[in-house]
């Protein structure tokens, strides 16, 4: 029967043990680093253990060590040799002490030195990681040890926010759906009704997912996490365990809560640390991804950063961009400084296409730079981008941007500037502002009571040089058609949606729910409606306001678990505006008033889908922007083709989930364009 004990000097044994001298008798006076070997194994016989005397589960007594916090163990027997202060215990043995938690078959504790070596199905339990083993050699004072058959997890907060670069589109804008953005499929299952079925392993541990998501333990086990949490599951042969990390030879990762897991990344040797409260820094040795257990592919990146900003593992990244960048090209980013507080990349890029028709071997070539920073409250957030080397091309090939946000109570004021931004005005297309310096106060979303109705807005001031077509504001003699201006501008969007239908996910299996997707795919139809009213005023005396009026659904049919047709995704997205007055800049003029906004996503075979996303200009009957793409989609990574002929601009990414790997040039991402809706900036 078990019995809880606390550890003390006061406890008292009915026999001695008699064992040899080890480890556990000799006092550990320095930490051990990870080029430090552990002492020889002890050889331990197993003690003859009286009953004890009360089986009743009450304390024999409490006392601290030192100042060091109280020593807590439960076992099924246990016996204590006051002599040499080595305590053993038997059958579910539990151990904790401070945010530890130590389990075991068997367990002996040294309570001079602190020294405990622990025995069959070992499992460590501290803060959210967990060990697991079939030897443990630790120190719990220290809180650093050896593992021999090292099984764990490390737990990444998958949602973890990037520091964004300028102020979101209205959250509530329904109305920016007509923007490119999202395939519809991304877009419909990221939204679906959250549910609360469970995973069910191999091992038949069955756990929550929805409200919270569940994931893999050892390789085929599984435990439950918070909603938005994610775990990398790791097996080793050996590892040495610190404070703030670990070290493992032989090591194997997972973001796959099934074995075999259909993606691995495999090292000789791994080393972890935490590096901030939501973050954790991982040092591959000769590191190589795996797939399905047969196709390997080595990573020329060396450092994984789980829970923090999306990362790039690939040694290149193609993309095509027929406006600055003359087609088709290649880039690569450096992270030069990876910290919680600063980060920053520099990414170089190769004209590909340009090279067979531009002699200047200058234009060939450019660069990227990303830099965020956080600055007490506040977050600091730059981006330069030069698409030649050329020196005299440098007004024409360069472009810049910097804001600083800084949160007032629930809202936001971002203090911006840029140069060159580059803008996509629906049927306008492509435009060039020169410069903007001013500022944008905005809200996030807020609930209007129990209606269902949801808010945002946001108000602005910006100085801006643009072109424009008016002639009046122009001077006679004149270089470019720029003119400049103060712009003043308020914005609200509200929005309502009614749930029509929600079906039921299939059961969180490999060969059902989570055949294709993290997640289970819910089917559902939702229909949404939403205005958003602008006004804008100039400091020549012009306004421009509008109030448009969206309706439209998001719907997804089928599990995305049979081979063929079993996942369809649709959206169609209806907008019409009233508008009064123009603006003078052409940038933001709002010229669509009536759009039509429609895209689907359908599987064709296995993991393959195929899609496409389309806004046109009801009025002139032309397409504004239309993406198609080609996606390859398993339950731990995604393989996406996307292109855009309408604006001349293709990706190709490859997204591992939990990893932060985000992979591949995206279309507006990667090119620096920021779209304008009837007006708003939407970056």
């Amino acid at each position: 029967m078990s019995y809880p004990v606390l550890l003390a000097e006061a406890l008292k044994s009915p026999a001695p043990l008699q064992q040899p001298a080890s480890a556990l008798s000799t006092p550990m006076s320095t930490p051990i680093a990870p080029s430090t070997p552990f002492p020889p194994a002890p050889i331990i016989p197993p003690p003859v253990i009286p009953a004890p005397p009360n089986p009743s589960p009450v304390p024999i007594s409490i006392a601290p060590l030192g100042q060091e916090g109280i020593v807590e163990l439960k076992a099924d027997q246990q016996t204590f040799d006051r002599n040499r202060q080595i305590f053993t215990a038997e059958g579910k043995v539990t151990m904790r002490f401070r945010d530890s938690l130590l389990q075991s078959d068997r367990l002996q504790v040294n309570l001079l030195n602190r020294f405990a070596v622990a025995e069959g199905n070992v499992v460590l339990t501290k803060g959210t990681q967990v060990l697991r083993g079939d030897r443990f050699e630790y120190n719990f004072v220290q809180g650093q040890g050896r593992i021999q058959g090292a099984r764990g997890e490390i737990a990444t907060q998958s949602l973890q926010k990037d520091l964004s670069s300028a102020a979101p589109v209205l959250p509530s804008d329904v109305s920016a759906a007509a923007q490119t953005g999202r395939p519809v499929g991304q877009a419909v299952y990221n939204n679906q009704p959250s549910n609360q079925t469970k995973i069910q392993t191999p091992s038949g541990i069955d756990s929550r997912v929805g409200a919270e998501i569940s994931i893999g333990n050892g390789f085929g086990q599984s435990t439950t996490q918070g909603l938005g949490y994610r775990r990398i599951r790791f097996e080793a042969a050996e590892a040495d365990f610190f404070p703030d990390g670990w070290v493992a030879k032989d090591i194997r990762l997972t973001n796959d809560p099934f074995s075999p897991p259909e993606l691995e990344i495999r090292a000789r040797t791994a080393t972890s640390r935490k590096i901030s409260a939501t973050e954790d820094e991982v040092l591959l040795d000769k590191p190589q991804i795996v797939f399905d257990q047969r196709f390997k592919l080595p990573i020329p990146r060396n450092r994984i950063v789980l829970g923090g900003k999306k990362d790039d593992p690939w040694l290149v990244n193609p993309g095509y961009d027929g406006g600055d960048r003359g087609g088709l090209y290649f880039e690569r980013s450096f992270v030069l400084v990876a910290t919680p507080s600063l980060y920053f990349s520099v990414t170089p890029e190769v004209y590909v296409q340009r090279a067979f028709s531009d002699s200047n071997i200058a234009n060939w070539f450019g660069a990227k730079t990303t830099l965020s920073a956080s600055l007490g409250r506040a977050r600091l957030y730059g981006t330069t981008e030069l698409t030649s080397l050329s020196l005299k091309d440098f007004e024409k090939r360069f472009r810049g941007s910097v804001q600083l946000a800084y949160p007032i109570g629930t809202h936001t004021l971002a203090l911006q500037g840029a140069y060159r931004t580059r803008f996509f005005n629906g049927s306008l297309g492509f435009q060039d502002v020169q410069s903007i310096v001013g500022g944008i106060f905005y809200s996030p979303i807020i609930p209007l009571w129990d209606t269902g109705i949801n808010l945002s807005y946001q108000v602005g001031s910006q100085y801006i040089n643009a072109d424009t077509d008016r002639v009046a504001l122009l001077n006679p003699i004149r270089t470019n058609n720029r003119v400049s201006l103060q712009r003043y501008q308020a914005s609200a969007a509200l929005s309502r949606g009614f749930r029509v239908w929600q079906g039921q996910p299939l059961p969180s299996n490999q060969t059902e729910g989570l055949r294709y997707t993290p997640a289970p795919v819910v089917p559902y139809f939702d229909v949404v409606v939403g205005t958003t009213g602008t006004t804008t005023a100039y400091s020549n005396g012009d306004a421009q306001n509008n109030l448009i009026l969206t309706t439209g659904f998001n719907a997804q049919f089928g599990h995305f678990s049979k081979p063929t047709f079993d996942y369809t995704a649709l959206n169609i997205t209806y907008s019409q505006a009233l508008q009064g007055g123009s603006s003078p800049f052409l940038f933001d003029r709002a010229a669509d008033s009536k759009t039509l906004a429609a895209g689907i996503t359908q599987q064709i075979y296995g993991p393959w889908r195929a899609g496409f996303q389309t806004t046109w200009n009801v009025v002139d009957a032309k397409a504004i922007s239309t993406d198609y793409y080609l996606e390859y989609s398993r339950r731990t990574y995604n393989f996406r083709v996307r292109y855009n002929p309408v604006l001349s601009l293709g990706s190709l990414n490859l997204t591992v989930s939990d990893f932060n790997w985000g992979g591949g040039s995206q279309p507006f991402d990667s090119t620096g364009i920021t779209p304008v809706n009837n007006g708003v900036i939407t970056p």
